[in-house]
């Protein structure tokens, strides 16, 4: 079973690592491909591309620029560290054992816009690149056209010892959409979060997100390789509703407190 995150906006490379181990990246060719089509644009373009301030885009503009297909300790640091959102507060990977982070690295995927798929300790140069961006490149106008089946090929091949294969989809559907659908091998559960508030159980965006953050942290700590597993999530107040549930969609509620 696969656990599938989306990326943060927000980074962190101040914090330092702590001897935390590493890995590398699996598609450093692609995403060397796409910093060479960024690194063609104007911080204007880049500004009107990604709908940035001139400061972010001139920001990311000098991130591009300083990528390097070498990773280093200087310039890199470990994906599930470096994001900072919503997401990764929830999931807070610097509290999590050793052992923890290495059942995540074989059981956690992120999906990203530059790198395509990133393990947790994948070492990870900072970027800016949502997967809905409209880049064209020689694959089409794009990153869905330029993934096309790649990062569904990786996850298959992760998958592949399983008998029976799932994925967890914690993403976004602007990732997720990044996964070939018709190519992936596997049974996709998602999960979804509701709060009550105002009368009626709803989708709150910034909680819904850290709790798909919460929900990676129990799976990780708990080493859940089943989805009933799953059902005895209750992090922050949450838990499962069956009433409102299907086999592949699994809703947990909270009320919130006033």
């Amino acid at each position: 079973m696969l656990f599938l995150l989306s990326p943060a906006k927000s980074l962190d490379y101040e914090t330092p690592a702590a001897g935390v181990p590493h890995t590398l990246p699996q598609f450093v060719p692609q995403s060397q491909a796409l910093i060479e089509v960024l690194r063609q644009k104007s911080p204007q373009q880049i500004a009107e591309l990604m709908d940035l301030s001139d400061a972010l885009s001139a920001l990311n503009v000098a991130r591009y620029e300083a990528w390097t297909p070498k990773f280093t300790a200087q310039n890199a640091k470990q994906a599930v560290l470096a994001f900072n959102g919503d997401v990764y507060e929830g999931l807070d990977a610097k509290s999590l054992s050793a052992q923890d982070l290495d059942w995540a690295q074989t059981h956690v995927g992120i999906l990203s816009g530059l790198y395509g798929v990133l393990r947790p300790l994948d070492w990870m140069q900072p970027y800016r690149l949502e997967m809905g961006t409209t880049l064209q490149t020689d694959k089409g106008n794009n990153l869905y056209k330029f993934w096309g089946p790649q990062i569904a090929d990786y996850l298959n091949a992760q998958l592949a010892k399983d008998k029976t294969p799932v994925i967890v989809n914690l993403a976004s559907q602007e990732y997720f959409k990044s996964v070939d659908r018709k190519t992936l091998k596997a049974r996709v559960i998602e999960c979804v979060f509701e709060d009550f508030k105002g009368g009626k159980y709803k989708i709150i965006s910034f909680n819904a997100k850290r709790a798909r953050g919460l929900m990676a942290r129990f799976a990780i700590q708990n080493k859940i390789t089943h989805p009933e597993g799953l059902l005895g999530f209750d992090l922050e107040g949450y838990a499962y509703d069956p009433q409102v549930s299907e086999p592949d969609r699994l809703v947990f509620r909270r009320k919130v407190q006033a």
